[in-house]
């Protein structure tokens, strides 16, 4: 059976240069990067220059990045960090949108509940977009810290965050945007942009799973939620996975290198995707998010009449991987609430299924996914 992957906004496959840089360190002598002899001084070295290259590559100082266990860990860093700091200085008010990824949602949920914060969802427009003016109208004087992704990872749909951030900077709110799905699709400068905190995610660019990192301006107020070591300048304590952070750095100078050819190809990738399923699928093909500000290499559709788990299923027995929102919660057979949020109509949101491309996918194999598809479509109008 042929196999089709179109699901890399749940993970990516990794690059055979990334593996090459983490297998020369999981082969080579041990060394902590906090101890003083010559095999500890090593893994320093690595530590600090996959820090150099990605921190060169986002526009920041080195000493602004902090590296974490992946795009979770960022946010809740991020928001609960920042929220105990800011608390401090009497801000106990939080601002995010129902669009957000549940590592953002129920993390600023668990600080209104838990240690008393209050907190403003804010509405997302049926593109999925969150209103730049309805952010501006729900910071009062105790805000502390807004959170919104730049760019979504179901729908794809990207956030006016140079705007949301110029509004929080000049009302003196922080900022965190998740930038999980971004990386790698953006030239980020971010010592130019009104933005104090950024999550990044490896495993989303080729990278290995279970590395992260997290921007943090210089001065931004933020707590430590480890205690321990010194690591990561007192601000995240535990041993660096240098394999992981090496692998992380090599799949971030990649991105650098390819994005120019890589980002228009998607695009292409993207558009032919859903000619070609306008073409095999014979029923109603609903687009959801926007349709001028997206991701190149999400897109979700909803096939409308065919529910979404029957259709996964089918799609997974054709060798076809894709998926019906985050990988975090489509386990557990939920709706969408990014698409609830959007204000869709049931049965748009009972038949969205998300296909994402990356590393590996070519306009030759979706003819074949395309074509099985449309048998797959029919194999379930028909019941058999």
């Amino acid at each position: 059976m042929t196999i089709h992957y179109f699901d890399h906004a749940a993970t990516t496959p990794m690059h055979p240069d990334v593996a090459r840089a983490m297998l020369e360190v999981m082969q080579g002598p041990g060394g902590n990067s906090s101890s003083m002899h010559a095999f500890g001084r090593a893994a320093k070295l690595r530590l600090n220059r996959s820090r150099d290259v990605i921190s060169a590559a986002i526009g920041c100082k080195p000493s602004e990045l902090l590296f974490t266990s992946g795009g979770t860990e960022s946010d809740n860093m991020a928001i609960i960090g920042a929220a105990r700091a800011m608390r401090r200085r009497g801000r106990t008010h939080l601002i995010t949108s129902a669009g957000e990824h549940h590592a953002v949602l129920h993390t600023c949920e668990w600080l209104a509940k838990e240690e008393g914060f209050t907190l403003t969802v804010l509405p997302v427009d049926p593109a999925g977009r969150t209103s730049p003016e309805q952010v501006r109208s729900a910071i009062t004087s105790e805000t502390a810290l807004i959170s919104i992704m730049h760019g979504n990872n179901e729908v794809g749909t990207l956030q006016p965050i140079v705007e949301i951030g110029s509004i929080a900077r000049a009302a003196g709110v922080l900022f965190h945007v998740d930038a999980v799905q971004t990386l790698g699709w953006f030239d980020y400068r971010l010592r130019e942009m009104p933005v104090d905190l950024m999550s990044f995610s490896s495993h989303k660019i080729n990278g290995p799973q279970g590395v992260g990192a997290l921007y943090a301006a210089t001065g931004t107020p933020l707590d430590p939620l480890q205690h321990g070591g010194s690591q990561e300048r007192k601000r995240r304590a535990g041993t660096e996975n240098i394999a992981g952070i090496v692998g992380f750095a090599a799949a971030v100078d990649i991105c650098v290198n390819e994005r120019k050819k890589k980002q228009p190809f998607m695009d292409e990738l993207r558009k032919r995707w859903i000619e070609l399923l306008h073409d095999h699928a014979e029923v109603p093909l609903i687009m959801n998010g926007s349709e001028q500000e997206h991701l190149p290499h999400i897109v979700n559709i909803s096939f409308i009449g065919v529910d979404t788990e029957t259709m996964l299923m089918n799609l997974d027995m054709e060798g076809i991987a894709a998926a019906s929102g985050s990988a975090c919660t489509s386990g557990a057979l939920e709706r969408s609430h990014v698409l609830r949020a959007m204000g869709l109509p049931d049965e748009q949101i009972q038949s969205a299924v998300r296909f994402s491309f990356g590393l590996g996918n070519t306009m030759e194999e979706l003819e074949d996914a395309a074509r099985k598809i449309g048998l797959i479509v029919r194999r379930i109008r028909n019941n058999y």
